[in-house]
């Protein structure tokens, strides 16, 4: 295929894919697929030396839909141009210099994933809000915006302002929203845009958007700087959340992207970048604009964490509570360096709330380390086949019951969820058996019968000897990590039983609450749910897991293996008595670490915030959790304090 007749392709593909997204609220493809095609054409135009007139180089957003009134910007807005790499910014930096003489101060903030809009304000008060639109006109969608609950319908200003920023869906409340829908959102980004461009303002406010400011277009106040701008949106009571920084030189541009970079996964709201600006309007002025872009702005793009692909099967996996998960298997993708090819549906309710079909293009979602998720369909394929509610339990053959949106193996023997309990059993939170592993597990349930972590801690030499992989030196070493292993804790040994919805942390708070296993085994629901992060469902079923003879019965027998609790120590320290909760990202400190600190001096790490605790330590993008305290008038503390608190200089 020859250039021209590839970039007529490319313009086809893209014109639609931005038609789609600008127009419809209806994406088929994530960001970074787009912006790789773009890239091609913009690179194919470069080398030609001429772009085709329909071109989406030329172009700011998509054209305003008609169902709305629209309404032209008292300014143009510009689409921001973009860089992927570090010698792509420092390009961009030197283009600075050259025009410039030197590199001028920089600003640096989070480039947020929404919708753009554009706020007019005269006489203090809101009087209309547009879409960006195409750049010059845009649709107004004032009464959705005006049901924004931090955004303000007055400021103190009273000429005429235009403030810009982003309409965004934050990801707590997507996941509520979510929880109750009848039609779950694919993404945050398509929330907050459906939501903007839904003609009922009712639909907007169910939402629960929030709004980020981050710009001022038109204005007849005069703005030296960004760093100006931006304290005026804070003083006028505008959301702009984030950090924002004004650095010198590139390097420490590039450090801010990488620090952002890592705190990306534990914001409460989509970011795909940050945005760099020339501080100095005036500046500014005289590094002018291309066709679409300011020449004195750049987005530094991070990695895609979404992208579409085929969903090829699902197949469905036994847990160790029996509980049956459906795992997608997908065409391999890239995910910001890593392939998947698996991916997570939740539950058979969630297949249906997705419309998830087998042949179906759906957007695949990984967010930190966590395994990646099916978040809707991109594009349905004609072909696709629905997935099937299993009717008997894959692994084993016995039959399955449907409780609420989940499925549950009833086989008494149902060899994976032998092995995985096992695998839980022995695992470094639990029992810590060094040397067994999930693979040890299913060999010593294949070939010598072991079923339950009774068998694991009354193993002998005998039951070992002529296992495949299993010297001499394997098999003693084996056994002395299980004899060491019944030294321990006791919450290690409540988090080993696996009992349902148990995690380590829980079973810290129920020792801490109930000292012994004789007072755990006979606490009442009351007592239970009176324990912080434990509510009705939880306590029933560790209430209802110490009523059952079974139950009783392996408690007792891993206690004749020789199973003793050490004697856990009161801590105490400056945090004596206090219970704290923590919120945020610290500038220093991980969450493990500062919580380790807490517990060593005495204190007791909640969850949430509720009128017992006594003192929230909060950090950057606090969210509801610092609202909720100064709500209560609980105290709060930042970093430097706490280190003050404990002594650390």
């Amino acid at each position: 295929m020859d250039k021209l007749q590839r970039m007529k392709e490319l313009v086809g593909t893209l014109n639609e894919w931005a038609r789609l997204y600008y127009e419809e609220d209806a994406p088929v493809v994530s960001d970074a697929e787009y912006d790789k095609l773009y890239d091609e054409l913009r690179s194919l135009e470069n080398e030609a030396g001429f772009s085709l007139k329909n071109s989406p180089t030329h172009r700011v957003g998509g054209a305003p839909q008609k169902k709305f009134e629209q309404s032209k910007h008292l300014q143009r807005l510009y689409s921001l141009d973009k860089c992927q790499s570090k010698d792509e910014f420092y390009a961009w930096c030197n283009r600075l210099v050259k025009q410039l003489g030197s590199l001028p101060k920089l600003t640096c903030e989070y480039k947020f994933d929404g919708l753009t809009l554009n706020l007019l304000y005269e006489n203090g008060k809101l009087v209309k809000a547009t879409t960006r639109g195409d750049g010059t006109i845009g649709e107004i969608v004032t009464e959705q915006v005006k049901t924004i609950k931090k955004l303000p319908q007055t400021i103190s200003y009273q000429g005429v302002i235009e403030i810009q920023g982003e309409g965004l869906l934050r990801l707590s409340q997507l996941a509520r929203y979510n929880a109750t829908a009848s039609e779950p959102l694919k993404n945050a980004r398509n929330g907050a845009a459906g939501a903007i461009r839904n003609l009922n303002p009712a639909v907007t406010a169910e939402r629960g958007l929030s709004f980020m400011a981050y710009n001022i277009g038109y204005s007849d106040k005069t703005f030296s700087s960004q760093t100006e701008m931006r304290e005026f949106l804070k003083a006028e009571g505008f959301e702009v959340e984030g950090d924002f920084a004004l650095v010198e030189d590139a390097e420490k541009a590039m450090n801010y992207a990488d620090t952002t970079g890592e705190k990306r996964p534990n914001l409460d709201y989509l970011i795909d970048g940050v945005v760099f600006k020339v501080n100095e309007v005036s500046l500014r002025e005289e590094l002018g604009f291309t066709e679409k872009f300011p020449k004195w702005a750049i987005a530094y793009k991070f990695k895609a964490d979404e992208m579409t692909t085929e969903l090829l099967d699902v197949v469905w996996q036994v847990s160790r509570s029996a509980k049956l998960n459906p795992l997608a298997i997908l065409e391999p993708v890239d995910i910001g360096g890593v392939t998947v090819s698996r991916a997570t549906l939740n539950n058979f309710g969630d297949i249906q709330k997705k419309k998830v079909k087998i042949g179906d293009r759906v957007f695949i979602r990984r967010s930190n380390d966590v395994i990646p998720e099916i978040t809707g369909v991109a594009v349905e394929n004609p072909n696709a086949r629905a997935v099937q509610k299993p009717i008997v339990c894959p692994a084993c053959g016995a039959p399955v019951k449907e409780v609420g949106a989940f499925l549950y193996c009833t086989g008494d023997y149902c060899a994976p969820q032998i092995v995985s309990y096992l695998d839980h059993f022995a695992s470094k939170d639990a029992m810590d058996i060094d040397g067994f592993s999930e693979k040890t597990a299913e060999q010593l349930y294949n070939e010598t019968h072991l079923e339950t972590a009774v068998d694991l801690m009354n193993l002998t030499s005998t039951d070992l000897f002529g296992l495949q992989g299993f010297g001499d030196k394997k098999i003693a070493n084996l056994l002395a990590s299980i004899e060491k292993s019944k030294r321990t804790t006791l919450d290690r040994f409540i988090f080993a039983l696996g009992i349902g919805g148990i995690g380590k942390k829980t079973a810290k708070d129920l020792i801490k609450r109930f000292r012994t296993l004789e007072n755990l085994k006979s606490a009442s629901l009351d007592e239970l749910s009176s324990v912080d992060g434990i509510g009705d469902i939880l306590a029933k079923n560790i209430f209802d897991y110490f009523r059952d003879s079974n139950n009783i019965e392996f408690v007792d027998n891993l206690l004749a293996s020789g199973i003793e609790f050490d004697e856990q120590e009161e801590k105490s320290g400056v945090f004596s008595g206090l219970k704290v909760v923590l919120t945020g990202s610290l500038p220093t400190y991980k969450r493990g670490e500062a919580t380790k600190l807490i517990e060593d001096n005495g204190g007791e790490v909640a969850s949430s915030v509720s009128k017992t605790v006594d003192l929230v330590l909060a950090g950057e993008d606090a969210g509801s959790k610092l609202e909720k305290a100064q709500k209560f008038g609980i105290k709060i503390i930042d970093e430097p304090e706490f280190k003050r608190m404990l002594g650390i200089v």
